[in-house]
């Protein structure tokens, strides 16, 4: 049998030595928490005190002066104390009308003693039972965990890990999903549930809270990086301790954790999917098939467009299939909350997803961008474990049966985003522009050729007396042909550049700036370290086998 959660000032009146009391104010309180007993004999208590205390006193501190009396009731009112308990005969006779009327309007508890009693002998007593009491919790808690964790293993639906925390503590049971779908256990009526739904609002920044004569506890759920759910218990027949809020906290793991199981089974049985999806990237699905198989997935997928990423892994070949599963499970998390809905296939060492963008077309980018960002900024922990892939975004298409044009584009993006000597995370293959024409021209010309026929004397002056010519070249195009500012950007004297500028007319020509040629020039700078990076990584690849 489980020891009740905590003590009332009711459970305190049962002890030995309250045989002869009388509660002659604040009857209403008499299910107040008690977490401790002081003798309390001073006027100025304010400090002193840290809540739920049940003060015993013999008086003295007022003898008989009532305002001196309303004083210390009002400041155990305000410190939150259990009660007041006092001893009747040396130094009060009476309570004041005045008093009792305070007390009632506070549910305040006062109780008298209509003998001597021994003040010590209560102490030890009560302090005994709040210290075995703890201990009691403690071991109750544990028992309460290891429940749950058997239970974990054999039940299927959360529903049971609800009804078993509402059992178990006796209280109301609230959880309100990120979906905004909210579940009661046990169920209410309806003018019921808009009351709790209006404190659970007004809790939402509070872990505990107490209004309206009902006792308020909340945690989050979190998963996968976002705040899954929100599970609350409340009661209005007494406060709710921390006791309470541990079960509370225990309750949210398990929770968590069964979430996160059947989100794992979800995702595995998705793999029969996988060959589905592949044809779908290929182009060999119809319109009729792309909405039928939404359709089958959820009738709320409403999409406006959809584009493919295509996220390659550094350390994929490290990476078990839970943590594959995982990974997936934490980009759908963040995407979703962008408005993308993701399926995702493995290839190699490669995660390839399609997605579909819900939410307005032209938002469609800034909001990718948003949560690759979130991804990036996620728990340190994670980025450790799983770096950050590099990430090529295809084109977007509005037609679903355009998805492999995404697909080819996606692969492209990669293609390129590898050869690229100022490489990011990510790329998106609308901001490649120049570089979607250079790599065109290097599948089906002699790219390298068409370079030299522009760089090569820069090239081989730099190779034979390292003057910087190419560096001094690409700063000066991106500067518009400032003098000052190409100087200040390279932290050469002017004199030097004017210098480097006419050995490039010399090698390039005096007409290298003239609009068409510059134009010319600057894509083969562009084009050279396309050619530089591709040698570095035929190199690394060599190296590697």
């Amino acid at each position: 049998m489980k020891l009740k959660s905590y003590i009332t000032v009711k459970d305190i009146l049962q002890r030995k030595h309250f045989e002869m009391i009388e509660v002659i104010a604040g009857k209403e309180g008499l299910n107040r928490l008690v977490k401790w007993v002081h003798v309390v004999e001073v006027t100025n208590i304010r400090n002193l005190l840290n809540g739920n205390e049940l003060i015993l006193s013999t008086g003295v501190a007022w003898k008989e002066k009532k305002e001196y009396f309303i004083s210390v009731i009002e400041q155990l009112i305000d410190s939150s104390a259990a009660g007041l308990c006092i001893e009747i005969g040396t130094y009060t006779s009476s309570i004041p009308p005045e008093i009792i009327d305070v007390a009632n309007e506070h549910k305040f508890p006062i109780i008298l003693f209509h003998r001597e009693v021994p003040f010590v002998e209560i102490t030890q007593d009560i302090h005994s039972l709040l210290i075995n009491h703890q201990y009691q919790m403690i071991a109750d808690l544990e028992k309460y965990s290891q429940t749950l964790s058997k239970k974990l293993l054999t039940i299927d639906h959360y529903n049971e890990i609800l009804k078993y925390i509402q059992h178990y503590l006796q209280v109301q049971v609230i959880i309100v999903f990120k979906n905004k779908d909210i579940q009661f256990i046990p169920n209410v009526l309806d003018q019921e549930r808009k009351k709790l739904l209006q404190l659970v609002e007004k809790n939402e920044n509070n872990q505990h809270l107490t209004a309206n004569s009902y006792s308020i506890a909340s945690i989050p759920i979190h998963l996968l990086g976002s705040n899954y759910a929100q599970l609350i218990i409340t009661s209005n027949e007494r406060s709710l301790t921390e006791f309470d809020q541990l079960i509370l906290d225990r309750t949210a793991t398990a929770l968590a954790q069964l979430i996160l199981r059947d989100l794992y089974v979800e995702e595995k049985s998705r793999a029969e999917e996988v060959e589905w999806l592949s044809r779908w990237l290929e182009g060999d699905q119809t319109e009729d098939d792309i909405h039928e198989y939404l359709a089958y997935q959820s009738s709320t997928i409403k999409p406006k467009g959809a584009n493919v990423c295509i996220c390659r892994l550094e350390n994929f070949q490290n990476l078990s299939n839970i943590d594959l599963t995982y990974l997936k499970l934490f980009y759908k998390s963040i995407f979703e909350q962008q408005g993308f809905t993701l399926f995702a296939i493995e290839r190699k060492n490669i995660i390839i997803f399609i997605i579909l963008n819900e939410r307005n077309v032209s938002s469609w980018k800034k909001r990718m961008k948003e949560a690759i960002q979130r991804l990036k900024n996620s728990n340190p922990s994670m980025i450790d474990q799983h770096p950050m892939p590099f990430m090529g975004i295809g084109k977007y298409v509005t037609d679903l049966v355009n998805i492999n044009r995404s697909y080819e584009t996606a692969l492209e993006t990669i293609r390129i985003q590898e050869r690229l000597s100022n490489s990011s995370d990510f790329y998106f293959y609308d901001d490649l522009h120049i570089y979607r024409l250079i790599s065109l021209i290097n599948r089906h010309l002699d790219l390298n050729e068409i370079v030299l026929e522009y760089l090569e004397p820069i090239i081989d002056y730099d190779k034979k007396y390292n003057g910087k010519l190419m560096q001094t070249l690409k700063t000066y195009l991106s500067c518009n042909g400032s003098k000052q500012e190409t100087a200040k950007r390279l932290f050469i004297v002017r004199q030097t550049l004017y210098h480097r500028i006419q050995k490039l007319e010399k090698l390039l020509g005096e007409d290298f700036m003239n609009p068409e040629k510059r134009i010319a020039i600057e894509v083969m700078i562009l084009s050279y370290e396309f050619l530089q990076s591709s040698k570095k990584l035929k190199h690394a690849e060599h190296e590697a086998y």
